[in-house]
């Protein structure tokens, strides 16, 4: 593996120059995991920040009944980890596993601080990544609270429309919100409507 993927993605928000990017390649980490593999499990403090270079993983957390409740996925060129727990260094409250075989550029948390003084601008980086975070969780806490469940499995598919082929129906019911019945109640009724 290499860090190409994630330079390209830095250039959408900051340039560094040749020496701050062999510093920056200096404190990475490359990780290959198996399909089912936990990047982060609930209880354990989230020790790095994953960026996704192929493959897919969901974040979630299991209530007192057992059930499983997803918040988000992340694809190639997205991050994913345990936010809360890696900014907090304090144990995870989600597990982040993989549903496909992936590979991620990892930071560590004290790697990422030593950037910080090293790579100021890196600093602007991880700012406007956490922004748009904020922004998108925001985001989703609205369309939860004010759409129907028909409209927001027609605004999942908008959105992402790779992740219908690549995620099983019981888990976009599970980040929906919904029983993985009823989604298949919702696009019945689509079909029919067309």
């Amino acid at each position: 593996m290499d860090a190409e993927p994630l330079l390209i993605y830095i250039t959408k928000f900051i340039s560094l120059t040749d020496e701050e990017e062999s510093i920056l390649i200096s404190r990475l980490n490359f990780r290959k995991y198996l399909k089912g593999q936990y990047i982060v499990q609930h209880g354990d403090v989230c020790r790095f920040s994953s960026f996704l270079t192929s493959g897919c993983t969901k974040t979630f957390y299991i209530d007192h009944d057992g059930q499983e409740h997803i918040m988000m996925f992340s694809i190639k060129d997205w991050w994913s980890s345990d936010l809360g727990s890696f900014i907090s260094q304090l144990p995870a409250n989600y597990n982040v596993q993989c549903i496909e075989p992936t590979e991620a550029i990892q930071i560590s948390y004290e790697n990422q601080q030593k950037l910080y003084d090293e790579i100021p601008k890196l600093d602007r980086l991880f700012r406007k990544i956490l922004e748009r975070a904020l922004v998108a969780s925001q985001n989703r806490l609205v369309r939860n609270l004010s759409l129907t469940a028909k409209e927001r499995y027609l605004f999942f598919k908008e959105q992402y429309t790779s992740f219908e082929q690549r995620i099983p129906q019981y888990m976009i019911a599970s980040y929906l919100g919904i029983t993985k019945e009823f989604l298949s109640k919702i696009k019945s009724q689509i079909i029919l409507d067309q």
